[in-house]
């Protein structure tokens, strides 16, 4: 490859090199008229600055269109690129020209700019043709002068050549040092693209990038083609209006379709408003401009955005308008609707045509993704259906994929619970079990009635919403985590350490920043031991009451908004707040569990790896008052102690030990009597402590 590539440089530059002497012998020319040209460094003569006159008016009147005609490439090129085709290869020069764009002259003004990498003579070559031996690194001035052979031809290199043509827009050639004048500026190569040009290895996407490029991707969604964004994009594209609010929840695809609609590129802000702004003039694009990003600077932007008429896109969940903007520019808003079932439903089928029937029914009812998203779904699932290689349809790799586009997204206020629970190591009473799956089968049925059936116009909030009380131990955050599973979802438990805060406001910010991760994440939200942020609002007798009440009411509002699936879980119904009460969908309440759960739990406390010893007596144990946390801290206890003896197996000593050592933490007395025919075990190994 390497070779391939220094050789194509070779005839490439033949080309370069030929313009190169038409420019030195046209500066010959100028330098001949002059009778002392030894003085232009010193002086400017008389007879200077009529030659000078003569020749800019010459410029003046050649100023037309650029002759298009291009130069047919030599056949040693095309041979070369018949050989590279051979081997699977594409020139890094052509690579370089197709990923972005270049032109012909904009490849050689790159070989010009690269030629002195090679050999320092060039250095001297360009500081004659541009008459200023201080000025040896290739500029504007030389770039345009060389091979340009009219006026309108040097005007039209001098435009691509500007910050908003190719080759500087995407960081191929580089500003170096400061100019008084455009001609002036001196240019170097971008990092990597000589070692890239010469065939030396790198990813040509790596050379170049526009920060502010947007690419469009085909679209998903059909509510992109609503009659009122498509209006809105053709108005912006006609210039009717100036400046667009897509309100809600965008996605870029929403932009892009905005574009789309009004036959122009999309661009994005990025650092400096104002350069953005030239950007998109420059290339008759539609800057976007999210305004989430400039709400700590917004004087800035709006004063930018005053005295500029290119057209722009303002996104945010809530509005911006500012007044002054509104009154200066053609003003037009959507409010972007959330895509229903239906949407969603299209949506998936046309990222992944394969699914049909239920599961595309259920896929759409669970997830509400951005066309990025199922672009990416679709992409992970294939790939990972070809790395199988076990002929399993590719509808087995969705969920696969689902969950690596969408879980563990960072955030400091909640961390990722991966359900691992099954039903079966769920022990509940028959009415509490009915309720766990009744929660799991509701959430998978609310968009179809909220939207097929018309609920979601009655009812004031949507999603599902459940409140799981009991004492410590009896399974509330296990059922948390198996109705998530029956789901097929991510759980995301609130870090109460990380959301409260002392300070006024934080602790509603670090709330908002977890409810948001959970709906990008498409997870299960769960409030462990909600008391302390659900709990009732009180009297306002202190100066802190008043702001937690305020918390108290942020959290009734952003829990009737949110439309995922929220479980709370408390250790007393009356200590959550009542206006909770009726937010809540399902109210579960976990008892104490009776003897025949609590033999299920010593059953399933005891993994069927373990060396369970046939002396165990599980009617003696149901029988002693004990949640299911404390089962399972009393299995692994006896199980230590097994492994710390030596024994061969878990014998019902080790239990009792196991048994009594838990009693000790919950600070209750375990009588001999309770043990039965095994009370004489309690006194063997005596009371811990």
């Amino acid at each position: 490859m390497s070779e391939l590539a220094v050789e194509h440089l070779r005839i490439r530059l033949g080309g370069v090199h030929q313009a190169l002497r038409v420019a030195a012998e046209r500066q010959a020319q100028a330098a001949a008229l002059l009778t002392r040209p030894d003085l232009t460094s010193f002086c400017v003569t008389d007879e200077q600055v009529g030659v000078l006159l003569d020749e800019v008016d010459s410029f003046a009147e050649s100023m037309v269109q650029p002759d298009e005609a291009v130069l047919p490439e030599p056949e040693a090129e095309r041979d070369l690129r018949r050989q590279a085709a051979a081997q699977g290869v594409t020139l890094p020069l052509d690579a370089l020209a197709t990923k972005f764009g270049l032109s012909r002259d904009d490849q050689d003004a790159l070989l010009l700019v690269a030629a002195p990498e090679l050999d320092r003579g060039y250095e001297r070559i360009y500081a004659y043709i541009v008459d200023n031996l201080n000025r040896r690194i290739p500029s504007v001035e030389l770039l345009v002068v060389v091979g340009a052979t009219t006026p309108a031809m040097r005007l039209a290199r001098r435009r691509a050549l500007g910050p908003a043509g190719a080759l500087r827009r995407f960081g191929l050639l580089r500003a170096y040092g400061e100019a008084p004048v455009e001609l002036a500026q001196e240019l170097v190569l971008g990092p990597g693209v000589f070692e890239f040009l010469l065939g030396w290895g790198g990813d040509a996407g790596l050379v170049g990038h526009d920060p502010g490029e947007v690419v469009f991707s085909e679209a998903l969604s059909a509510h992109l083609s609503s009659d009122r964004l498509v209006r809105l994009g053709r108005a912006l594209g006609a210039g009717d209006i100036d400046l667009a609010g897509l309100w809600g929840d965008p996605q870029l695809d929403v932009v892009q379709a905005l574009a789309r609609a009004a036959g122009k590129p999309l661009r994005r802000l990025t650092s400096d408003v104002e350069s953005d702004l030239r950007a998109a003039a420059a290339l008759d694009a539609i800057l976007w401009i999210p305004t989430d990003s400039v709400r700590d600077s917004p004087l800035e932007v709006s004063a930018a955005l005053l005295r500029s008429r290119v057209p722009v896109c303002l996104t945010g969940a809530t509005p911006w308008r500012p007044a002054g903007l509104l009154a200066a520019r053609a003003y037009a808003e959507w409010t972007v609707p959330v895509p229903g079932l239906g949407d969603r439903r299209a949506m998936w089928s046309a990222a992944l045509p394969h699914l049909t029937g239920s599961v595309l029914e259920d896929l759409a009812a669970r997830y509400r993704m951005s066309d990025g998203e199922l672009r990416a779904v679709a992409s992970v699932a294939d790939t990972g259906a070809r790395l199988a290689g076990n002929g399993r349809p590719l509808a087995d790799h969705v969920e696969p994929a689902i969950a690596t586009v969408t879980r563990g997204r960072s955030g400091s206020g909640v961390h990722s619970i991966v359900p691992r629970k099954t039903v079966e190591d769920l022990v509940l009473p028959e009415g509490q079990m009915n309720q766990i799956m009744e929660i799991a089968s509701a959430f998978r049925a609310w968009p179809r009635i909220a939207e097929a059936w018309g609920f979601a116009r009655r009812s004031a909030h949507g999603g599902v919403k459940a409140l799981f009380t009991g004492e410590p131990g009896t399974g509330k955050t296990m059922s948390a985590e198996i109705v998530t599973g029956l789901l097929g979802l991510e759980l995301l438990k609130v870090d109460l350490a990380q959301v409260v805060s002392k300070w006024v406001g934080e602790t509603e910010k670090n709330m908002e920043a977890a409810f948001r991760q959970a709906e990008d994440s498409h997870a299960v939200l769960l409030f462990d031991e909600a008391d302390a942020l659900f709990g009732k609002r009180g009297d306002v007798r202190h100066g802190t009451d008043r702001y937690a009440n305020l918390e108290v009411g942020y959290l009734l509002q952003r829990l009737e908004a949110s439309d995922g699936l929220i479980i709370l879980t408390s250790n007393l119904k009356e200590n959550i707040d009542p206006a909770f009460t009726r937010r809540f969908h399902f109210v579960v309440h976990f008892p104490r569990p009776g003897a025949p759960e609590r033999r299920r739990l010593w059953q399933l406390a005891f993994p069927p790896e373990a060396p369970l010893d046939t002396s165990v007596d599980l009617d003696v144990l149901s029988r002693l008052d004990m949640t299911g946390a404390a089962i399972t801290a009393a299995a692994r206890t006896a199980a230590l102690s097994a492994a710390d003896s030596s024994s061969p197996a878990i014998e019902m000593r080790h239990i009792v030990r196991g048994v009594a050592r838990q009693f000790q933490r919950e600070a209750r007395l375990l009588r001999p009597s309770e043990l039965g025919p095994h009370a004489d075990l309690l006194a063997d190994h005596g009371s811990p402590g």
